[in-house]
This record gives structure tokens, sequence and C-alpha cells, in this order.
């Protein structure tokens, strides 16, 4: 396949893509972008980029399971979601391999900025506002806690699995290991 474009032109393209941050992933989703014309509008001024504001209401009644219910919802007014603010938190209990019963590490996160299952609900609907970070994790959202129809209190959190984002819950009687962050707004 013969290209128009010279290996010196590539390269600095290379160099303005790594210099804005663009990461392996992004030059993919780049290269597979099915709109490339309207990014050449954009380059002979005739577009515009309007950056879409994602506002998440953590006020709002979250999702709850069949059989299930809202044991306890901090709500968080509205959130636009950020990557860059939002951190994965570990009680020190969970770092080096241990772990930590939820019901003791629901009262450390008590005092913390957790973000609640509207969050991960809008997630699941946005996959592509992820971290890739956040694979191998599962990502929990201490704002909402849920009885389930068996009595038993469990929190939802976000995984990868399958080839795709997910959801599944852990009981607080269970153990919560390294890779159980909870998903708290930076500061």
């Amino acid at each position: 396949m013969s290209s128009r474009h010279s290996i010196g032109a590539m390269n600095q393209l290379a160099d303005a893509l790594d210099e804005a941050g663009f990461t392996p992933d992004l030059v993919t989703k780049l290269k597979q972008y099915k709109e490339l014309e309207k990014i050449k509008l954009l380059l002979n001024g005739c577009g515009e980029v309007v950056q879409i504001r994602h506002i998440i209401d953590c006020d709002a009644d979250p999702f709850v399971p069949d059989g299930w219910k809202i044991e306890k919802h901090l709500k968080g007014g509205k959130f636009e979601w950020n990557a860059d603010k939002v951190s994965l938190y570990l009680s020190k209990e969970q770092e080096g391999g241990s772990a930590i019963e939820g019901n003791k590490l629901r009262k450390k996160l008590e005092k913390m900025p957790v973000l609640n299952a509207n969050v991960l609900d809008y997630l699941l609907k946005n996959p592509q506002l992820i971290p890739e970070d956040w694979k191998g994790k599962a990502v929990f959202f201490w704002g909402t806690i849920y009885r389930c129809s068996d009595g038993s209190l469990c929190v939802r959190y976000l995984y990868w699995g399958g080839g795709e984002w997910d959801w599944g819950c852990s009981w607080l009687g269970d153990g919560f290991l390294s890779l159980c962050p909870a998903a708290v707004c930076a500061s």
C-alpha cells in the first residue's frame, strides 16, 4: 500500500500526538474513527470542537436490582465526570496483598468523598469514559450500600471482563484486597 505522506510528515504527526498525550489506544481509536472528515474540516477552519460535559445526578435514586433494597445512598449533587478528579483509594490494610473486611472498610470510608452507584451506572452507559488503568481491578462505589434479597449488605463494583465493562457486587462480610479500590473524589 503506497502513501502520499512522507516518512518525515508521519514522524511529525507521531511527535505531535506524543506531545498531546495520545496513548497507543487513543491512536488506534483515531485510526478507527469513522468521521475523520470532520477532523479535516476542523483543521481547515470550517469546524469547531465542542467538549461534551458529562454531568451525573448523584442525588437521583440509584438503580436497584430486583429483590434488593437501598440501605444507604449518599447523595452527591451534580457531579461532572473528570477521570483526573477521581482517585482509587486503598486502605493500609489492603496494601501489600492483605485484605480488610468490608464492614471495617466501610467505617474507614465514612468521612471520605466516595462516589455512589449513580456514577457506576453512568460509566456503564458511557464506557469510553472509564480509565484504561481501571482494567484488572474491581472499582467499588461505596456511596451506595444495598441490602440483597437474602438480607446481606453489599456494595457494587465496576470491572472489565469478557471484553466489556460490567458490574458485580461483594458482601460487606467479604475481604477486600488490593485489587478492590474505592472510587473517591480527589481533592
